[in-house]
């Protein structure tokens, strides 16, 4: 009876160790991302970004099929679906829709980058650098923005993501219905992704508010109107 029930344990305890391997993880962290890749040498390496986003830095090898594109099943088709796929973003979100219809058709192994190109950049890895983006806002200058005697209110966001698009219309009213006492500031973070970088912005949306420079509140994720203006409120 002993040994029966040891043998049960000890195969309960090696089947939970098996499960926490997981080697059939398909969602990766930056770094496995690049481990996997490297592993696999030269693998389809999909950046479905925008062709602007892409041009501004990508992934070595990378090739780029725009996940908002009409034609995006249509260059996805070429790819040969019995070899392993990978896919990344800025943040993941797309990637994360581009994976789930490819394994819808077909596709056997589709490797997802976690957090996108913004974690990509936050652990310093290498990338191809593309055509400087003329309207990038340097540290310096971001520290010149901050410098008011006002509230700053910085809002890190981008055109493809929802809760950006959710929080812009009330953005915009405080734009104007509270200029006497806070300065609100969009930074696209498509088009920042150095001073993203610098600043450990790795998720979108992101609220900064300063006051005399420093920063005083910040927020990662939707947040409703309310909460903002309290911040503004207790902080005038």
């Amino acid at each position: 009876m002993y040994k029966y029930m040891l043998s049960v344990i000890t195969l309960l305890l090696f089947g939970c160790s098996s499960g926490q391997n997981n080697p059939d993880k398909t969602q990766l962290s930056a770094v496995e991302f690049s481990q996997k890749i490297n592993e696999l040498g030269a693998p389809q390496l999909i950046d479905v970004r925008t062709p602007e986003e892409f041009e501004g830095g990508h992934l070595l090898h990378a090739i780029n099929f725009n996940w908002n594109s009409d034609d995006f099943m249509k260059k996805v088709a070429s790819l040969d679906k019995t070899k392993p796929v990978f896919v990344y973003c800025l943040s993941g979100g797309r990637s994360a829709s581009a994976a789930a219809t490819m394994r819808k058709n077909g596709f056997r192994e589709v490797y997802e980058m976690d957090g996108g190109m913004m974690q990509w950049r936050a652990r310093q890895l290498p990338e191809v650098n593309g055509a400087p983006l003329s309207d990038a806002i340097s540290v310096n200058q971001y520290n010149t923005l901050i410098d008011s005697e006002k509230l700053v209110l910085i809002d890190f966001y981008a055109e493809w993501c929802g809760p950006c698009k959710k929080m812009e219309p009330y953005l915009n009213k405080i734009t104007e219905d509270s200029k006497e006492y806070v300065t609100v500031i969009r930074i696209d973070a498509d088009k920042n992704p150095d001073l993203c970088r610098q600043l450990n912005v790795t998720a979108l949306p992101v609220l900064k508010l300063y006051k005399n420079k420093e920063l005083i509140w910040d927020n990662l994720g939707f947040v409703e109107e309310g909460k903002v203006r309290e911040q503004l409120t207790t902080n005038r």
